[in-house]
């Protein structure tokens, strides 16, 4: 089950463990629970601080296993096997759960350890997901610091009867106490806002009673980081606010274009980020969404949370998402058929049928990802032709059950009231309205720029982006943009980091070319005293 290499690092990691294990795991007669119970067999061989207790007459899912910390309540349970992107998440459980120190703010650890009240977890995930983990994670460490914190991971491809009488459509899916909680990646600091009443408001005093920065940077994808790190550089005050570090890193499956690194994944670029941001004097405020903009001496950002920050310069990098294509049944169905991410949720739709609404890249490599999984896949492109590069297209013309429709026009998403059943599209042509039968839709339709909260305050291009001119400055002095938000053509990562390093420089030029009345001292002044 495990290779040698992962057995010799699991054991090294395992001497980490301080306090006793016990693992119990529930299984029956099937080939999975076969596979759990040799996995689990070869993981207790490599620590001696690890017991496996094996049942089947218990009422739990099968195959599944909690790891148990004996003598207290803490305890984590996994439904399935936790391989693929999961086998980090058993492995930190091990650790955490044997004692290993968690590593959170103690404040995090003291708001965790008061919640008041029972809550069980319900997080249901599939292997291939990126973003399944982080809920995962965080929701052990939550029920590790509180047992009153019950917690399972599910792998619904291994319990798809839960997933369909559930309407699970998307991972993760997170239920509490038998009710839907949550969809998507959430860590530790977004569960405990939606459990504590109080925090939003305790966020918002702490955020306004905070100083006057030198630069303000507005989202903390890779634009904002490289904006981050050459401002701390220059020893100013800098501070990140940001709706979810990471950005739409965060949601891309494989990176192998990023100059240096051969090959790697959105979640550990954005990990990676967070951390060379962190190791400068950056003050990062996540979770925390701008609402406006209010140009002046001092610039004022106020978030969705009602606090008002004050900067003598901002950088606004706040990224893109993913377009929607805006017909009847889009809203209504999403996250119960329709969903934007293949790699995550493609899992969910094995054996069924569904269609992958764009041609370009992305929807090409959708399509053939998921043609892997499902029985059919309808690729729909509103133009004459695919915009996918030749060799993408060469490799979904050879898939057997891949229908590729252009000229066509999506028109309508239909649905049962519980799910996703079908889909219209107009023959741009023939003028003929068509309708497909199927499970799922994946919209694959390119990139919207986060700008809806500034229209009005500073120039934008007809698209919504942010319009800049060579250094980065916008149409208000002091505010400068980079990354996908702007009109810079080419939205890539390399890109956004150079753009994001070129607005900071520009920034700090502005910042030591203007006087500020509020100082006592000129900004050149300050800035030469901490250089």
């Amino acid at each position: 089950m495990l290779d040698a290499n992962l057995k010799t690092q699991l054991k090294t990691y395992l001497e980490k463990v301080v306090h006793p294990i016990e693992i119990v795991a529930s299984l029956d007669d099937s080939d999975k629970s076969r596979e759990l119970q040799a996995m689990l067999q070869e993981i207790v061989l490599l620590s001696e601080r690890i017991t496996l207790v094996e049942r089947s007459d218990d009422a739990e899912r099968k195959p599944s296993f909690s790891i148990n910390r004996p003598g207290t309540d803490i305890s984590v349970r996994f439904a399935g096997i936790p391989m693929g992107h999961e086998f980090t998440s058993l492995v930190l459980a091990l650790l955490q759960v044997g004692g290993h120190p968690i590593k959170l703010d103690e404040a995090v650890i003291e708001q965790i350890r008061n919640l008041d009240g029972d809550y069980r977890f319900e997080t249901y995930i599939s292997l291939s997901c990126q973003s399944c983990p982080e809920v995962v994670q965080a929701l052990n460490v939550m029920s590790i610091i509180n047992p009153r914190i019950r917690t399972v991971m599910i792998d619904g491809a291994l319990f798809q009867s839960e997933v369909e009488s559930r309407q699970v459509m998307a991972v993760p899916s997170i239920f509490l106490n038998g009710e839907a909680f949550g969809q998507g990646r959430s860590g530790i600091e977004e569960i405990l806002a939606k459990l504590d009443g109080g925090a939003g408001a305790r966020q918002a005093a702490q955020l306004n009673a905070k100083e006057v920065f030198d630069v303000l940077i507005v989202g903390g994808g890779p634009a904002g980081a490289a904006a981050a790190i050459y401002a701390a550089r220059k020893g100013i005050r800098t501070g990140v606010v940001a709706e979810r570090f990471g950005g739409q890193v965060l949601d891309t499956m494989a990176i192998e274009n990023f100059v240096s690194i051969k090959e790697t994944d959105g979640p550990h670029f954005a990990v990676a980020l967070e951390q060379h941001v962190k190791a400068y004097d950056v003050d990062i405020m996540n979770l925390q969404r701008a609402a406006s903009l209010t140009p002046g001496q001092l610039i004022e950002i106020k978030t969705a949370s009602g606090a008002v920050l004050k900067s003598k310069s901002v950088i606004l990098a706040t990224g893109a998402r993913w377009r929607e294509i805006n017909v009847p049944g889009e809203q209504e169905y999403r996250n119960r058929g329709v969903a934007y991410c293949p790699h995550c949720d493609g899992p969910l739709f094995k054996g069924k049928r569904v269609a992958v609404v764009g041609g370009g890249n992305s929807g090409v490599e959708a399509a053939i990802d998921l043609a892997g999984l499902v029985s059919h896949v309808t690729l729909i492109e509103f133009g004459a032709e695919l915009r996918a590069d030749a060799v993408l297209q060469r490799k979904l013309h050879s898939l057997r059950n891949v229908t590729v429709i252009t000229s066509a026009q999506t028109t309508e998403i239909h649905g049962d009231g519980q799910k996703v059943n079908g889909l219209s599209y107009t023959d741009r042509v023939s003028g003929t309205s068509n309708k497909v039968e199927l499970e799922g839709v994946f919209v694959q339709i390119g990139l919207v720029p986060n700008t809806e909260w500034l229209k009005g305050t500073l120039a934008l291009s007809r698209h919504g982006e942010i319009e800049i001119d060579a250094k980065g400055q916008t149409s208000i002095p002091g505010v400068f943009a980079a990354g996908d938000v702007t009109t810079v053509p080419f939205k890539q990562i390399v890109i956004a980091v150079g753009e994001g390093a070129k607005a900071s420089l520009s920034a700090f030029d502005y910042l030591i070319r203007t006087s500020f009345d509020d100082e006592s001292e000129t900004a050149e002044e300050k800035i030469a005293v901490a250089a």
